[in-house]
Parts: C-alpha cells; sequence; structure tokens
C-alpha cells in the first residue's frame, strides 16, 4: 500500500471533480480582471483628491496596469513554488488571497488602498500558469488540447461574467432601498467585490473536497531552488531568443501589437461612454458599460465556438491573422464616432466587430505559432512562454497608454481630443495588420 494514488487514478479524479476546479480558478482569475472595468474609472475619481482630479485618467491607467504588472512579475515565483511543494496548496493560496484583497479593492477610499489591494489581487491571481501546469501532470497527450480548450473557455466565460457583475452591482443604494443607509453607500462599490470573494470562497472549499494533488512528493524539485531574479533572466533569455527566431518573433510582435491596442481601450472605454451627450459622449451608467462589456464576451465565446472552425478550415489561420486585426482595428477607431441618438445600436455593432475580431484571433495566433514551432524543432513551452511574458508587458503597458493619452488629449480641440486615443488603437491594429501579411507561408497554408 502506498501513500500517494497511481497516476491513473490521479488522471480519473482530474477527469472528474478536479477539472471542475481548475475551471473555477481560472474562471475567477478572469473574473477578477474584468468586474472593475465598469467602475474603476468612477471609484478612482471618487476617492482622487480634488488638486489631482486632472490626472484621473493617468491614474486609472496605473490602477489597471498594476494588476497585470503583479501577475507578470509573480508568475514564475508560483510556478517554481508549485514545482517544490505541490500545485494543490498554491491553488489553494491563490484563492485565499483572491476572497481577502477582491473585498479590500472594494474598500479602498484612498488612491494608496486601491493600488495596494489591486497590485495584491493580481499577486495572488498569478497562478494561471500552475493551473495548466497541473493538466500537465495529469493529461495524457491526446487529452492535452481539450482540457486546455477548458481553460480557454473559462477566460471567456470570466471574462463575460466580471463586467457585467461589476456593472450591475456597482452603487446598489442609488437602485435597491435595502441598500440605503448601510456600507454599500458608503463603499458604492464593495458589493460586486464582496460577490468576487464569494465566488472564491466557493472555489476555495469546492478544491478541498475536490482536488487531489497531481504532482506526486517523488516528482517535485526539492533540490533545485531557482530565485525569482533567476526565473526572470530565464523568462528574458527565452523571450529574447524567440525574438530572434524571424519566422516566430513576426507572429510574437502581431500578438503584441494586438494586445497593446485592445488594452488601451481597456483604460478609455469607460471615459467616453461616461462623458456627458453634449460633450460627445453617451452618458452611460455604470450598469450600461457592463453589459456593453458582457456583450462583447458573448460574441467572442459564440465566434470561438461557431466560426472559428469553419473560417479557419476555408481560409486558414494565416490568412485569419490579418482579417482579425483589422476587423478590431476598425471597431476601436469607431468607438468615439458613436451618436446618442443611436448609441446603444451603434456601440454594440462596433464592439460586436470587435469581439469577432479578438475572437478570432486569439486561436488563429495559438495555432499558426504552434505550427511554426513544430516545424522549426522549438520546445512549444517555451514559444508559448515568450509570447506570454511579452504581451503581459503590452497588457501592462497598454492601459498606462491609454490613461496618459487620454490625460494629454481629453479636453482639447479637435483633431487632438477625445478621439485621438481611440485612433491610436486603429492605428496599431493597422500595423498588426500589415505586419501580418509579411508572415511567413506554411505548407498546409498553400492549399487553403
Amino acid at each position: 500500500m502506498t501513500d500517494s494514488p497511481p497516476a491513473s487514478s490521479v488522471a480519473s479524479d482530474a477527469s472528474k471533480g478536479a477539472l471542475f476546479v481548475l475551471f473555477l480558478v481560472t474562471f475567477i482569475d478572469m473574473i477578477g480582471f474584468g468586474i472593475v472595468i465598469p467602475f474603476i474609472t468612477y471609484l478612482v475619481e471618487d476617492i482622487t483628491p480634488a488638486s489631482q482630479s486632472a490626472n484621473v485618467g493617468i491614474f486609472v491607467g496605473l490602477l489597471m496596469a498594476s494588476y497585470s504588472l503583479a501577475q507578470f512579475l509573480f508568475a514564475p515565483f508560483w510556478g517554481s513554488l508549485s514545482d517544490r511543494i505541490g500545485r494543490r496548496p498554491v491553488l489553494l493560496i491563490g484563492l485565499i488571497g483572491n476572497t481577502v484583497f477582491f473585498t479590500l479593492f472594494g474598500l479602498a477610499n484612498t488612491l494608496f488602498i486601491a493600488f495596494s489591494a489591486r497590485f495584491l489581487a493580481g499577486v495572488f491571481n498569478g497562478n494561471l500558469a500552475v493551473a495548466r501546469a497541473y493538466i500537465g501532470d495529469v493529461s495524457e497527450p491526446q487529452q492535452l488540447a481539450t482540457r486546455m480548450g477548458l481553460i480557454g473557455a473559462a477566460f471567456g466565460l470570466g471574462f463575460t461574467f466580471g463586467p457585467f457583475i461589476g456593472g450591475e452591482l456597482s452603487d446598489p443604494a442609488t437602485r435597491w432601498g435595502m441598500f440605503q443607509d448601510t456600507l454599500f453607500e458608503t463603499y458604492p462599490y464593495l458589493l460586486p467585490c464582496i460577490a468576487a470573494s464569494l465566488l472564491s470562497v466557493f472555489s476555495l472549499f469546492v478544491a478541498l473536497r475536490m482536488l487531489p494533488e497531481s504532482l506526486p512528493p517523488e516528482d517535485r524539485n526539492i533540490t533545485e531552488k531557482k530565485s525569482w531574479v533567476g526565473e526572470m533572466n530565464q523568462i528574458f533569455r527565452n523571450t529574447v531568443s524567440m525574438l530572434n527566431s524571424s519566422r516566430i518573433s513576426i507572429v510574437i510582435w502581431i500578438s503584441v501589437l494586438f494586445s497593446f491596442g485592445f488594452t488601451i481601450m481597456h483604460a478609455i472605454f469607460i471615459f467616453y461612454t461616461k462623458m456627458p451627450i453634449e460633450d460627445g459622449g453617451l452618458a452611460f451608467s455604470v450598469a450600461d458599460n457592463g453589459r456593453v462589456f458582457a456583450m462583447i464576451g458573448i460574441t467572442g465565446i459564440i465566434t470561438q465556438l461557431a466560426f472559428i472552425g469553419p473560417l479557419t478550415r476555408k481560409f486558414g489561420s494565416r490568412n485569419l491573422i490579418p482579417i482579425a486585426s483589422s476587423m478590431t482595428g476598425i471597431g476601436l477607431f469607431l468607438i468615439p464616432y458613436t451618436q446618442y441618438e443611436y448609441g446603444w445600436v451603434q456601440i454594440l455593432l462596433v464592439s460586436g466587430l470587435i469581439a469577432m475580431g479578438n475572437g478570432l484571433f486569439t486561436p488563429s495566433t495559438s495555432s499558426f505559432l504552434t505550427r511554426i514551432a513544430k516545424e522549426e524543432g522549438y520546445e512549444l513551452g517555451v514559444v508559448m512562454g515568450a509570447q506570454e511574458s511579452v504581451g503581459a508587458l503590452a497588457r501592462i503597458l497598454g492601459p498606462i497608454t491609454g490613461g496618459f493619452v487620454w490625460y494629454l488629449t481629453a479636453s482639447r480641440p479637435w483633431p487632438f481630443d477625445y478621439h485621438t486615443a481611440f485612433h491610436l488603437c486603429g492605428l496599431v491594429m493597422l500595423i498588426a495588420s500589415l505586419l501580418a501579411l509579411r508572415m511567413p507561408q506554411l505548407a498546409e497554408d498553400e492549399n487553403s
């Protein structure tokens, strides 16, 4: 009789409850990212001192970037720790951290508390790579793609429900009498954060009961302890190596430009939609913005479920990448030209264009990059790790750039006014589209 279950037993467990827990962990991760999008601009405006009100755009960009920065900095630490102590405890620690720091963010009444809570939430949400490693531990090669697809589905659903929850539950005291004269009137953005925390608590209890350890003690890396600096240095070397490979680097750079342009929009979208009608905006509420982002998420999911397969078979992944980049760029460019009289129709049309472009771009890029990596004999983990590293930097710089450009231009006259940041999004996507036309032609593409 042995203390640890055989590999087949772990795989069996993984095919039942464990994969559901991993789905929940990823789902909560994306809820944590998306839940603040509808109200973060309003929260920052509420807690920014009057003397600093002109800098709200910069603060929003920095606050959104702090989450991605924390994930980027701490993902190597969590991955290394899980190699030494196992995947299960690291995933449980992440869920506990989520519970605490989601709630703290809802209680933020100063910029310092908001930045601290958001950064620490990103720290404890930096364990997505551990969830992927868990799947790798318990999956046969033929199961890997399907089970990794589960993580992708959780991404899409989390990004759909996160903004929806954030929008619908914000400022409950002005919408429902039962919340008047309560803590939720003092902290109008606490309720959605508590909802996210409760989801995290639920996931924690499910994980305690249903998530077995996937990495047996004899397979753990006990002696080879690499420091954080060592981990980051390895990531840097791998990334530089991939960027020096001409066929791989062009695809990675296209992904970077796409992520950069897309996340610029995250920082500025609410600034535009909440603008007064007389200033050219749509006067949307927090709930309105949450519904728009939910529709973007739903459209993206439908695109990946219903359209990506047939379109890939017809056009090929290579040809879909410039098409997807162009669609997204056109949608981003057109956002500030929405007219209030037709606001909902027009904003849903341009948002749908953005969502469809994003829904086509991500799987097409991953598929094409995988094929190049296999043709050239590179380790797939190294290639995808390099793409994720530079993509993370793009997700950090995008919101900061968006907030800064909005700060510089929003109150200025045409041509450099509130349209400018969206024009920048479109320009970045145009460059990505033109660069995509120079991607290598693979054997299978020639028959597409």
